[in-house]
């Protein structure tokens, strides 16, 4: 009951409240007094708001009253008032009903937070020890994050709908030239996150998270069309559904993650309040079929197969690959029959029952069939064929509904559900599956298709199909998915108008279409699509680009799916000229192919197909429409397009100059050097160098060599410090992008040094190419055996690849009930642990594992199969001579293990690792050792294609492993050189290896270094000289040098090397050890060999 004025009962106009309580600390200040005079003056405000809102109501009512009376103006029935007023009588209950439902949503929400924050207070170390948590994780303080940005991310909303949104549909049509938002808020309601749940990455590239996401909000969005006065749109919406987030690839560099991809798995639930115009949605009829075009508009953004891709690094590779990735695999769904259903049919009012009209939907996602219906049958056959494309395992869902058809609404007689991960893992399952929500069961078949990278098995395929019965649609023999890119130089519309272009894609009778680019004749599409093909040899892809009113063509392509068969992994990925179109018209598209098949090795392929319905040998009938005879157990792996296509990288850490001098003696009074050392960080690991003593230009000379992927954005990042006693000093820092280096194959520079004021550092970086073939295998040992230096690990021959896909048959223990297995992988002192697959005999781990293998032919894999608490389950050791021996040095099958029960399935790949600039391709070549033949060998070397001023380097020292029995040393030791001149760019190259069995003169081993000068000429020019070693009479230096000279004055030179010590304390003068002259007319400068030469006296020459 409202207070009148002057009402005893309520506040009068000049009623003011008290004043608010001090602080406390402070004096109460006294209320002010009221004005009695004005208090005429405050009624005024008062009365005239009130007589406003009376005024208001009535005007409402009488509005109400307008239909009627132009109703019965007009002579219209009364039907039609009452047909109104049941309209608005719906439309308000519908209302209710939303506005009702979002208001138990909020209260269910505050009372969960609010349970929540009282369930908190035990913490984690008051629970007993055998308290477990599921693996979906609360997230409260993902919540509290979110709720603090909740207000920002209203405020980028805003800004992105009123800048980026608006614009594009003002531009979409003439009509809405005047749209506009006029207010965006997301309210003071956050969205909640009620669980996350981690699920190990298919590839170590990759984390994949499970948002349970909830939203029940009071956001308000309304927009305005001013030319037409119209005004729309939404308050209050609710959201519940599984947000899947995909944080891949992986990078070596901030942010670490290189992009964001979002989807829904399954389509969420939504419901919306609608405002203004769109308040006719609610009208019944409308509301339903409203809702269900918001929620398809929704699964083409968010749903899959489609999904958001954030990049977060610039330049990100493969795009298009991650946005719309390939499918994980195909699931053929057998749809055979149905037993037990509900009778739904009643006839006489329910006194008669009948039968019920059955059919079935089958929805994977978006993809959604609908089987026949058979009448009055509570048994029905269906005998039907659907094919569904798989994008995430596991996630993903296969849903079968059963309806009745009635005329007016249909009766749901039961659903199921299954995991496609299931599917994966059995390869073909063939069961009855009882429906959920009713009554009965429903009996499917479901077969997982691999797909194939080549068509060696496409003729097989093909003709199995032929012989398989399968409706509506023949079975498929292969997928193509079309990455639509971009378009160049569309021909322009009449009145030379910028045009809308669209894209048609069709195959067959499919036809797919692109969104529409508006005002550009160079649009950017970047989407996909995919088609089923049921013969790749003899179906097109049709492509039609047109203006969005699909009136105007503004250029064609056909494309026969038979060229893709040719293409290197089924692929192509270029520019397409188009027809009926401009001269510079083009069309950029990445096209892949796949072929289906069930298992690459059990699929039975007959020679003549068996007809549908015939009986077997063992007098049982075959499925029909099977793609098998029996569900086969899969005897290779299948593992995904990543896999053996790691990198090797050698990185050889030279040397350093110019460093800055941080130790300090006598209280910092003298100023001494530093004892630097190196510090490399790459892809997850780290090395360290040898420290050398008191040397600002040291020199190490160390190999390393790390595992890496072609992931962008990674780099290697060296550090340079002193040893110390207690801290280590800094002396500089510098970084090398890996893009350039696995693009380029070899990297040898001197890098200046950060964040210090001088020093550079030499680094020698190279791309390790991997071959599936084991002819240059003992090459490729003589050449890790030569470049190893002292400090230096053995190097690697070989990278070893492996796929452990799952396992059978494990040995259980009588009683006990199935472990929970995984598995260890060891070759020499590294080891990778695969997951733990929970109670299971049967695991599927799907993990994959690299290791550097030194010398393959003494080397072994080690595998354990270990159970949770349960000790060895099994082991197998494969030698890799095994792999040396085998076909494209592979093994993909089951080993049985060692225990004599269970088996692994494994793929075990090695690859020789081959030195791009080593020359190894170049060794197979006969080279004469005659000086006659040089010109000949100068032409040859100077020939070879991509060999840099390193190539030849190990190119001699391959030929020296092959020599002869070398001669035993003389009197003053022996060097071992290696000389030749490079034709290409003009240069005398030496190496200075080592020196071995050096004379000792005095008490103490010398301190040997090799100088080297081109005679005649002994100017500082020509002079060169090695490293200094410390205390030895076998150095090792594995120096180069380079003199540009012409060939024709290099004939004319004598190389002299000289063999020195270190000067003494008392005297400059260094002590000859011994020396050696060799004449370069005598030698082979296009072989050359690295050779031992005898050192001689001053006064002497060489005999080598």
């Amino acid at each position: 009951m409202e207070n009148l004025p002057g009402d005893a009962s309520g506040p009068s106009p000049g009623y003011e409240p008290s004043a608010p309580s001090a602080p406390p600390g402070r004096t109460p200040t006294a209320p002010a007094k009221p004005d009695l005079g004005s208090g005429s003056q405050r009624a005024g405000p008062g009365a005239a708001s009130e007589a406003l809102a009376l005024l208001t109501s009535f005007g409402r009512r009488v509005l109400v009253l307008v239909p009627v009376y132009l109703a019965g103006a007009v002579g219209l029935s009364v039907g039609f008032l009452l047909f109104g007023l049941a309209l608005y009588l719906g439309w308000r209950w519908i209302r209710d009903q939303k506005e009702r439902s979002l208001r138990v949503a909020r209260q269910l929400l505050d009372d969960e937070e609010r349970l929540t924050d009282q369930t908190l207070c035990l913490s984690q170390r008051e629970l007993p020890a055998w308290v477990s948590f599921p693996d979906v994780e609360k997230a409260e303080w993902l919540n509290k994050v979110v709720a603090q940005v909740w207000p920002f991310l209203g405020q980028y909303m805003e800004k992105l709908l009123a800048e980026t949104v608006a614009p594009a549909v003002r531009g979409s049509n003439p009509h809405l030239q005047t749209f506009t938002f006029t207010r965006v808020e997301l309210g003071e309601k956050p969205l909640r996150i009620l669980g996350v749940k981690v699920h190990p990455g298919q590839r170590k590239e990759q984390i994949l998270l499970d948002l349970s996401i909830s939203y029940v909000g009071d956001v308000q969005i309304d927009v305005e069309v001013k030319k037409y006065f119209c005004k729309a749109g939404v308050k209050g919406m609710q959201l519940h559904g599984i947000l899947r987030v995909i944080l891949e690839p992986l990078v070596g560099d901030l942010p670490i993650v290189g992009a964001v991809s979002m989807f829904f798995i399954r389509r969420p639930i939504l419901d919306i309040n609608w405002t203004g115009m769109t308040n006719l949605l609610d009208i019944p009829g409308l509301s339903s079929l409203s809702d269900n075009m918001i929620m398809d508009s929704i699964a083409a953004f968010l749903v899959l197969p489609n999904r958001l891709l954030v990049p977060l690094v610039p330049d990100l590779q493969d795009v298009a690959q991650l946005r719309s990735p390939l499918p994980r695999g195909i699931i053929r769904i057998h749809l055979l029959a149905a037993h037990g259903l509900g009778s739904k049919d009643k006839y006489v009012k329910g006194l008669i029952e009948g039968k019920s009209d059955p059919y079935a939907l089958i929805r994977v996602g978006t993809q959604m069939f609908c089987s026949r219906v058979i009448d009055e049958e509570l048994n029905p056959q269906w005998e039907e064929t659907y094919e569904v494309m798989v994008h995430e395992v596991p996630g993903q869902e296969i849903e079968v509904e059963v309806f009745d058809k009635d005329p007016d609404k249909d009766d749901f007689l039961g659903r199921m559900k299954l995991d496609v991960g299931k599917v994966l893992q059995a390869g073909v399952l063939d069961d009855w599956f009882p429906l959920q929500g009713g009554q009965g069961q429903v009996h499917l078949r479901l077969e997982w298709l691999s797909l194939l990278s080549n068509a060696e098995k496409l003729e097989q395929v093909l003709q199995w199909n032929h012989g398989v019965s399968s409706r509506p649609e023949p079975p498929s023999a292969a997928i193509l998915v079309v990455y639509l890119d971009r378009a160049q130089d569309l021909p322009l519309k009449k009145g030379n108008k910028e045009p809308n272009p669209m894209v048609q894609l069709s195959v067959q009778d499919v036809t797919q279409e692109s969104k529409a680019v508006y005002s550009t004749n160079c649009p950017v599409w970047e989407g996909a699509f995919r088609f089923f093909l049921q013969d790749p040899q003899s179906q097109e892809l049709d492509v039609q680009v047109k203006d969005d009113s699909r009136a105007l063509t503004l250029g064609a392509l056909t494309l026969p799916l038979a060229r893709l068969l040719t293409a290197p992994e089924l692929t192509l990925d270029q520019w397409f000229q188009l027809s009926s179109s401009g001269p510079n018209s083009r069309l950029y598209m990445k096209l892949v192919m796949r072929i289906l098949c069930l298992d690459p090795s059990e699929v039975c392929f007959p020679a003549v197909p068996s007809p549908p319905g015939t009986w077997g040998l063992d007098g049982e009938s075959p499925q029909a429409g099977s793609s098998v005879d029996v569900p086969p157990r899969p005897s290779h792996t299948t593992p995904d397009g990543h896999f053996g296509t790691e990198n090797v990288l050698r990185i050889h850490v030279l040397e350093a100059q110019d460093l800055i001098a941080k130790d300090r003696f006598l209280g910092g009074l003298v100023k001494g050097k530093s004892d630097p050392y190196v510090k490399l960080k790459l892809a997850g690991q780290s090395f360290q160098s040898h420290v050398v003593r008191e040397d600002l230009s040291p020199l190490w000379n160390e190999v390393f060599e790390v595992i890496v992927t072609s992931i962008p954005g990674q780099e290697l990042e060296v550090e340079v410090f002193d040893k110390d006693l207690n801290k280590d000093d800094f002396l500089g820092r510098c970084k090398v992008n890996l893009t350039t280096v696995l693009n380029s194959g070899f990297f040898d520079e001197w890098l200046t040094l950060e964040d210090v004021p001088s020093g550079r550092l030499h680094l020698r970086l190279e791309h390790l190419t991997s071959r599936s073939t084991a002819t240059e295998l003992e090459e490729v040992l003589q050449v890790n055996h030569l470049i190893r230096t002292q400090k230096s690990a053995e190097l690697a021959a070989a990278l070893l690849s492996i796929y452990l896909e799952r396992a059978e048959g494990l040995l259980l223990q009588k009683g006990t009930k199935p472990t929970s297995p995984y598995a260890i992988l060891t070759v020499g002192d590294t080891s990778h642990k695969t997951k733990t697959v929970a109670h299971t005999s049967a695991p599927v781990w799907d993990e994959s594992a690299s290791f550097l293998i030194r010398t393959p032919n003494t080397e072994s894999l080690e595998l354990q199969v270990r159970g949770e608490g349960t000790g060895v389950l099994g082991s197998l050791s494969l030698p890799l001579s095994e792999l040396l021996a085998a076909d494209m040095l592979c093994l993909d099958h089951w080993f049985t293990l060692n225990s004599g029960q269970g088996q692994v399935l494994l793929r075990a790949q090695l690859g020789i690792l081959v030195s791009q600039y080593s020359g190894v391709e170049a060794h197979g070549h006969s080279y004469s050792h005659s000086s006659s033949s040089l010109s000949e060998e100068t032409e040859l070397w100077g020939g070879l294609p991509h060999i840099t001023s390193s190539a030849p380097e190990l190119r001699q020292r391959l030929t020296h492993g092959g020599s002869p029995l070398e001669a035993p040393a003389g009197p003053l030791g022996q060097v071992k050189l290696t000389v030749w001149y490079y034709s290409e760019e003009r240069k005398l190259v030496s190496i200075v290896h080592s020196c071995r069995a050096l004379r000792q003169y005095g008490r103490d081993p010398p301190d040997p270094y090799v100088s080297l000068l081109l005679l005649p000429d002994k100017s500082r020019g020509t002079k060169r000289k090695t490293s200094q070693k410390k205390r030895t009479l076998s150095p090792e230096f594995n120096e180069r040098f380079e003199w540009e000279l012409p060939l024709d004055e290099v004939l004319q030179r004598k190389l002299d090397i000289s063999v020195k010590s270190n000067s003494t304390f008392m005297t400059r003068e260094c002590e000859l050890l011994g020396k050696v002259q060799l004449d370069l007319a005598e030698i082979d400068l296009a072989q050359g060999a690295a050779q031992w030469h005898d050192l001689m006296h001053d006064k002497g020459r060489s005999s080598s």
